[in-house]
C-alpha cells in the first residue's frame, strides 16, 4: 500500500509554461484529504520553492536535489547538507578553467556574473510568473572572490555550459568528493522561457539525491522505500523513481527514466501525467 507520493515539480507537475494543470490540483487535494503523505522534490532551493509549495499544499519538501528536507507544515529543518566553503571554491576554479558559467544560492539571493542560463531563467519566472517565490539576485564581478569574502551558507552551486559538460564534470569528480548531477535542457527539453538549449550540473556533497533523502524522510516518518509512489520526468529523478515500491516517468519523461520506471504516464506535464500516476496507484 503506498503510504508516501513523492513528486519532481519542473516537467513533472509544472509545465514549460510555469503552468499547472487543474487536475494536478484536484489530485493533489485528494491526497491531502486522504492525509497521504505528499512530497515535493526539487533540484531547486528552498527559498526559489517556497511559494509554489505553499500554493500545492505538499506535506514535506526535499530541495536541492536532496540536500535539504522542509517539514512543510511547520517550517522545521528535518535534514541539510551543504557544500563546503573549500569544494565551492574548487568547483568555480575547474568551471572558469573551462569557461563555463557558475551560479549561487543563498537562502535569500541568487547569484552571478551575469544572467544567462538558469539563473536567467529564475530571474524571469519571478518578473512575470504568480507561482515564483520573490529572491534577490545579485550581480557581482567575481564570484570566487564573493564567496571568499562573504559566509552566507551556500545552498546550491551551478554550473552551465551551452554544450556538453562532461568534461567539467569528470574533472570535479577525480578531485572532489561531491555528486554532480547533469540536467539537459536540448531538444524538447529547450528551456522556453528563455530560449536557450544549454546542459548544468548541480554540485552537491557526495551522495546528496534525490532517491537518499527520501529515505532520509522515510525512517523519519516510519514509512519503507516498498511503500513510496515517485514521479518525475528528467535524469536527476532517475535513483528516486527506479529504486521506489512504483515508480513513474511522465509521458514527457527522458527516455532514460522510463526504462526503469514501473509505468509511464499517457498524459504528459501539460494533460495531467502527474494526476493521471496518483489515481492510478493511490487508492482514494
Amino acid at each position: 500500500m503506498i503510504k508516501l507520493v513523492a513528486s519532481d515539480l519542473d516537467g513533472t507537475i509544472i509545465d514549460k509554461n510555469n503552468s499547472i494543470y487543474e487536475n494536478n490540483f484536484k489530485a493533489i487535494a485528494d491526497l491531502n484529504n486522504r492525509k497521504m503523505n505528499f512530497v515535493i522534490c526539487t533540484g531547486k532551493t528552498y527559498p526559489v520553492t517556497r511559494d509554489i509549495c505553499s500554493k500545492i499544499d505538499a506535506s514535506y519538501g526535499i530541495f536541492g536535489n536532496g540536500n535539504q528536507i522542509i517539514d512543510l507544515r511547520t517550517g522545521k529543518e528535518i535534514y541539510s547538507n551543504f557544500l563546503s566553503k573549500s569544494d565551492i571554491l574548487a568547483c568555480i576554479d575547474i568551471a572558469k578553467k573551462h569557461d563555463l558559467h557558475v551560479h549561487i544560492y543563498t537562502n535569500t539571493t541568487v547569484i552571478s556574473e551575469e544572467l544567462l542560463y538558469l539563473d536567467l531563467r529564475n530571474y524571469k519566472l519571478q518578473s512575470f510568473s504568480e507561482n515564483a517565490s520573490k529572491m534577490q539576485f545579485e550581480i557581482v564581478e567575481d564570484i570566487r572572490r564573493h564567496v571568499v569574502e562573504h559566509n552566507d551558507p551556500i545552498c546550491k552551486l551551478v554550473i552551465s555550459s551551452p554544450t556538453s559538460t562532461d568534461v567539467v564534470k569528470n574533472e570535479i569528480l577525480s578531485v572532489l568528493d561531491v555528486t554532480a548531477t547533469t540536467i539537459k535542457k536540448f531538444g524538447d527539453y529547450k528551456d522556453l522561457v528563455i530560449d536557450k538549449e544549454y546542459e548544468y550540473l548541480d554540485i552537491s556533497p557526495k551522495n546528496v539525491n534525490k532517491d537518499t533523502a527520501l529515505q532520509i524522510l522515510g525512517n523519519y516518518l516510519n514509512i519503507s522505500t516498498n511503500e513510496m509512489l515517485t514521479i518525475g520526468d528528467n535524469l536527476n529523478d532517475f535513483d528516486m523513481v527506479k529504486n521506489a515500491g512504483v515508480g513513474v516517468a511522465v509521458a514527457n519523461a527522458y527516455d532514460e527514466l522510463k526504462e526503469v520506471a514501473n509505468y509511464t504516464t499517457k498524459n504528459p506535464v501539460e494533460k495531467g501525467g502527474f494526476a493521471e500516476a496518483v489515481y492510478k496507484f493511490v487508492k482514494f
